[in-house]
């Protein structure tokens, strides 16, 4: 599967802070450190990235949060370039 560079990028930061499993950020975090023209191409990314598989969401009182799929940790780092 060939990603994105923002969506590359998005799984970078994910893995980066350790959002893995149990972990996870508020989906408003995952834009911050990206520029303000692309914070909307970020958002898509990472509903794309949920779609795939590649992100999974919580469903909390006060939000969605985010954290990498532990069961695709493996692929993830592959993607990434990592192992």
């Amino acid at each position: 599967m060939k990603l994105t560079k923002i969506e590359t990028e998005v799984l970078e930061k994910l893995y980066d802070h350790n959002f893995i499993g149990a972990k996870h950020t508020s989906e408003d975090n995952v834009p911050k450190s990206f520029p303000k023209h692309l914070r909307g191409d970020v958002k898509k990314a990472l509903k794309n990235l949920i779609k795939q598989g590649y992100v999974t969401p919580k469903i909390t009182s006060y939000g969605l949060e985010v954290s990498l799929n532990p069961t695709k940790i493996r692929e993830i780092k592959k993607l990434l370039s990592i192992e």
